[in-house]
């Protein structure tokens, strides 16, 4: 799956404008304490931390060999204002996003989650936690934590040369990790665990390899489709968007004053667009359909588009010069953090290996199947030639919890990511006992604690305290 918005957009803009972001200077992020919470290094140096507490935990880099190569994880707590009534394990998107996901939305997460310390784990592979490319992704290297210039090439030269370890930062391994940092730290407390998009995979494949002793509820934001279907994984990402998009156009043309803007039908001003050469240079990178697909990740953005098409279309090109500004602007608040760089080794690991139904997949093909498109991702294309990073699946891949506390599922309508029907079609293969109430946000995109804050606080805040949803859906 691939991760909340402000990642795979500030991903796409360093692709197609800004090349690497800039990240501050690299903060230690705790002293080292045996593996009990203490004092974060770093709580100074952003508001965002002020007053949490950073631990360090150590962890089998093979649970089937837990004698050999140790890793360490890292977590940061966010303790709860005055008495608290337990806590909530934040579990990030990706594969690739560390808990810097959540640091800027935290007056969110404390409104949904009243009362309860944040505790935000860095997955294996990414952060604070033991790096995939242990030189290249480090902070005294050239990028800090993100990959520059010749470390590419080195990183996964070594990734390739020392397979045993690659093949270990798996997600069953990522979930054992999940489940004995929550045994560690929970005591016994009301526990409560948070996922979005690839956390959604994480979370369910530690109920279902290694579930915690106690947890009182799961709220899953954008759930990931089944792992056993085709129609919805990485390699068919661009479909899914290019549903989505044409979704977007469909409304402006229902809209007699946002057809009437256009002078034609949305669907035609957007295949003017990407049939004209001449047009399609103004776009950033000169790749339209991968922009605007980007666009849609947002829900002020998305409605821009029919704008910003009429603008190009009469030859304006303020309209689009502005959304640029803002796109870039999406992704600012994540990336200020050290440890928010997207972690690239294990993205390809990741999604290599559990979320591409076509290991086979050519460029020719993903060319070909994007010319029907209006709307596309990257992501099928990065999947090509990836395959000998890939680990083999385990006998937990394609399989359902047996048993879940009471869940709830938050899921918008127009996801360009993790679509309503793929999680629809997940809820039903999920135990029939199990208490899964599906919160519907019509309109919403990806990623809906970030992008429909009131719709997400209301409906989780309401599941924590009386562990029911307060109605079936909400509007944006």
């Amino acid at each position: 799956m691939r991760s909340p918005p402000f990642a795979a957009v500030a991903a796409l803009w360093g692709a197609l404008v800004l090349g690497s972001l800039a990240h501050a200077s690299e903060q230690g992020p705790a002293p080292r304490a045996a593996d009990g919470f203490v004092g974060c290094q770093d709580a100074k140096v952003d508001p965002a931390l002020a007053g949490s507490l950073c631990a360090r935990f150590s962890a089998p880099l093979d649970y089937a060999a837990p004698d050999r190569e140790r890793i360490e994880l890292f977590v940061r707590k966010f303790p709860a204002p005055g008495k608290s009534a337990g806590q909530v394990w934040l579990v990030a998107g990706g594969p690739g996003e560390s808990g810097a996901s959540f640091y800027p939305l935290l007056k969110t997460l404390r409104a949904a989650f009243p009362g309860l310390d944040l505790l935000v784990p860095d997955h294996r592979g990414t952060g604070f936690s033991s790096r995939l490319c242990q030189k290249e992704e480090s902070a005294g290297s050239e990028g800090g934590a993100a990959l520059q210039g010749a470390e590419w090439a080195t990183c996964f030269e070594a990734l390739e040369s020392d397979s045993q370890r690659t093949r270990a930062f798996t997600i069953t391994h990522s979930a054992r990790d999940l489940s004995a940092l929550m045994e560690r730290y929970s005591a016994g407390r009301k526990t409560w665990l948070y996922g979005v998009s690839y956390g959604t995979q994480l979370v369910l494949r530690m109920m279902t390899v290694a579930p915690p002793k106690r947890l009182d509820g799961i709220v899953l934001d954008s759930l990931v489709p089944p792992e056993m279907t085709e129609q919805w994984d990485l390699s068919h990402r661009s479909a899914v968007v290019d549903e989505v998009g044409r979704a977007v156009l469909a409304q402006c043309d229902a809209d007699p004053g946002c057809h009437a803007r256009l002078g034609d039908s949305a669907v035609a001003a957007m295949q003017g667009l990407v049939d004209d050469p001449k047009v399609s240079a103004a776009v950033p990178g000169g790749r339209p359909k991968l922009f605007f697909g980007a666009l849609l990740d947002s829900p002020a953005l998305r409605a821009r588009i029919p704008l910003v098409l009429a603008g190009l279309k009469g030859g304006d090109l303020e309209p689009l010069r502005k959304v640029e500004q803002d796109l870039e602007a999406l992704g600012a608040p994540f990336e200020r953090f050290p440890q928010a760089s997207l972690s690239i080794p294990l993205v390809a690991v990741i999604s290599a290996s559990e979320n591409n139904a076509r290991p086979g997949l050519t460029q020719a093909q993903v060319e070909a199947e994007a010319t029907g498109f209006l709307f596309v991702s990257s992501l099928p294309g990065q999947l090509v030639g990836r395959t000998s990073l890939a680990y083999p699946r385990d006998e937990w891949f394609g399989k359902s919890p047996a048993a879940l506390p009471p869940m709830l599922v938050l899921q918008g309508d127009m996801d360009p990511k993790t679509p309503l029907a793929g999680a629809q079609a997940h809820l039903r293969l999920l135990p029939e006992a199990a208490g899964v109430t599906l919160f519907t946000v019509k309109g919403g995109p990806h990623f809906l604690l970030f992008t429909a804050p009131e719709c997400f606080k209301t409906a989780v805040s309401t599941f924590v305290q009386k562990r029911r949803a307060p109605r079936a859906a909400c509007s944006l």
